[in-house]
């Protein structure tokens, strides 16, 4: 199953981004075959809707699976519909998350963790806030 971590680099030892629209890129892991492959996130700089552009890039990698710090409800939505299963993480780096991820340490998303525009980090509008 290919996995989607959203993460602050293009590797297996880049960290967690735990804004899943507004995350730098998405490493895509083979959890069978080990591939990596990394994904520049482009809606992480949209003024708006970048969680429902996110989840739309992430369906389009073949991902069966997303691992993330926070997800607003479109992009849950879109990952949903598209039969996607997420997953929450408090921080890690993509080889820690994908072993966690294998061995069913992490928690699935039910639910939205955040609220609407919850990744604009209060910099304005398309604001990375960093």
């Amino acid at each position: 199953m290919k996995l989607a971590i959203s993460a602050a680099g293009t590797d297996r030892q880049a960290a967690l981004d735990s804004w899943f629209g507004r995350c730098a890129y998405f490493v895509v892991c083979d959890t069978e075959t080990g591939e990596v492959q990394a994904v520049r996130n482009e809606a992480g700089e949209a003024g708006g809707g970048a969680g429902i552009k996110a989840a739309q890039i992430v369906v389009e990698t073949g991902a069966g699976a997303v691992v993330t710090g926070n997800i607003g409800p479109n992009a849950l939505e879109v990952l949903q519909q598209a039969g996607l299963r997420s997953f929450v993480a408090e921080h890690g780096r993509v080889e820690e998350l994908v072993d966690a991820f294998k061995a069913g340490r992490l928690r699935e998303i039910a639910a939205p963790t955040t609220g609407q525009h919850g990744g604009m980090r209060g910099a304005g509008r398309g604001g990375r806030g960093r």
